[in-house]
């Protein structure tokens, strides 16, 4: 049985790729894991390919969820992302890194908020 944090991550990550597909995203894979790390959404955006990492919370004691992806997670992030491109055999394809945070009250969401190229590259 899935924690109660498991379980509001799999909701977060549930409404930010409807959210995403919402704004013309086409959601081209969900939670790619592998033994280097993982990537929760993979998009596209147009001509780009977007590696989404989506942060869920339902307090704001802790700082908001995006300032919870540090240097660390974005290698591990970076990491899956290559071996994705590889996996699918494409090269050359135009990158970002997106984060999603996805606030919810109550149980309820409160508010989604998507930060583009998140890795500054």
């Amino acid at each position: 049985m899935p924690t109660a944090r498991a379980a509001l991550g799999a909701r977060g990550e549930e409404i930010a790729a409807q959210y995403l597909a919402g704004r013309g995203f086409e959601i081209l894979c969900r939670n790619f894991r592998r033994r280097q790390g993982e990537v929760d959404i993979v998009a596209q955006d147009g001509g780009t390919l977007v590696f989404v990492e989506v942060r869920s919370c339902s307090t704001s004691d802790f700082g908001t969820p995006a300032e919870s992806i540090g240097p660390r997670k974005l290698e591990r992030l970076a990491a899956a992302a290559t071996l994705y491109l590889v996996e699918a055999k494409l090269d050359n394809v135009p990158c970002r890194f997106d984060a999603v945070e996805v606030y919810f009250e109550k149980g309820r969401v409160k508010k989604v908020n998507h930060m583009r190229n998140i890795s500054g590259l």
